[in-house]
């Protein structure tokens, strides 16, 4: 059976890119987007889904060094990141602190990830 989708294509700083919506308004993974499921278990019993990290709509815009060693650590698992520290201005919260990008009061805007068989 297939599912009606929703595409939303945007042009910014002249590469296309595009997000992928079922009906119902669910978003889709896309390349280089990361489920970050460290804390799946503290997420299902706080009733949050668990967080895309849309990696390459962010290296569109940033280079590499611009995160990473400094906020993020390359590996799998090595950063504890936390809605506390990020609030805090910690790892997302550096950018995401309403000046540079949109505050993390949002949280439909990361926590969108609902693995098979739990939606």
């Amino acid at each position: 059976m297939y599912r009606m989708m929703i595409i939303l294509v945007m042009l910014i700083g002249g590469i296309l890119v595009s997000t992928v919506y079922t009906q119902e308004g669910t978003r889709l993974l896309e390349y280089g987007d990361i489920v970050m499921n460290s804390k799946q278990e503290a997420m299902k019993k706080a009733k949050v889904k668990l967080v895309v990290f849309p990696h390459w709509f962010h290296r569109i815009r940033y280079k590499c060094k611009a995160c990473h060693p400094k906020l993020f650590v390359m590996e799998r698992g090595a950063n504890d990141i936390d809605m506390d520290k990020i609030m805090r201005g910690e790892y997302c919260g550096r950018c995401h602190n309403g000046i540079v990008a949109w505050e993390p009061l949002y949280c439909d805007r990361c926590h969108i990830y609902e693995p098979p068989g739990e939606r």
